[in-house]
């Protein structure tokens, strides 16, 4: 527990985390007030209301954490961290454990202040959440976000430069696993195994009454919309552990 309120203390003591906050919400829950407001009134759906916080938002979140990891090794504060925490594993575990958190509180935050938005700017839609899809739809931002920090402290951890870690993770999210799929008959195939592909399709809801939950804009997943989490997770976990055992050879 002490690990984890130094964290806290050390994350809260710089400004980006605050920076970042306030963007992820702007950007948010402000992108869903935007379409809101120039949408017939009674013609948004659940799916609308999540557009900027399953995309920008996100974006911002992976920074966030990124630079959770990558602004010690910036100021040389991490060599005081391993001093103090021999222990390199459980000092930034802890670290990664008190950032998840965080970003999983936000990704809540963001994903019903959106929906409240969108029912306040346009009471005549149907925005009640009524099924199980949909609840995930929502309430699942917190948890892709919680994946999606240890995914990128991992990264952080590993390049430990801000710049070069803030590219892999904005080209990575949001350029490389969409130009895959215009490889000619692979694309698409390959996309159904990315990490921030199923990402997408954990949150994505169902298009039609027979549409099922393995297909998501063209690509046909193998696993559920859960075990598409899951399989991110899972990716975001080994490369943690990777990350975890280069910190331990190398110099801080």
């Amino acid at each position: 527990m002490t690990l984890l309120a130094v964290e806290r203390i050390k994350l809260f003591s710089t400004r980006s985390p605050y920076w970042c906050t306030a963007l992820a919400l702007v950007l948010g829950v402000g992108l869903t007030a935007i379409i809101a407001a120039s949408t017939e009134n009674g013609q948004l759906s659940i799916g609308v209301t999540q557009f900027g916080s399953s995309q920008l938002a996100l974006a911002v979140v992976l920074v966030m954490s990124a630079l959770a990891v990558t602004t010690e090794y910036r100021f040389s504060t991490i060599r005081a961290t391993f001093l103090a925490v021999p222990n390199r594993t459980s000092a930034l575990v802890a670290k990664t454990v008190v950032v998840a958190f965080i970003a999983g509180v936000l990704g809540e935050i963001i994903a019903f202040a959106s929906w409240g938005m969108a029912k306040l700017l346009s009471p005549a839609s149907d925005l009640a959440i009524n099924t199980g899809p949909e609840w995930r739809h929502v309430a699942g931002v917190g948890l892709l976000y919680a994946v999606g920090a240890v995914l990128a402290i991992a990264v952080g951890i590993l390049v430990r430069q801000t710049a070069g870690a803030v590219a892999i993770l904005l080209v990575w999210n949001m350029l490389l696993e969409g130009l895959i799929g215009i490889i000619p008959k692979a694309g698409v195939k390959i996309q159904a195994w990315l990490p921030f592909q199923n990402a997408n399709h954990f949150l994505a809801l169902p298009s039609g009454a027979d549409a099922g939950e393995q297909v998501t804009a063209g690509i046909d997943f193998k696993l559920s919309q859960w075990g598409s989490l899951g399989y991110f997770a899972g990716i975001a976990i080994a490369l943690l552990v990777v990350a975890l055992i280069v910190a331990k050879r190398r110099d801080a």
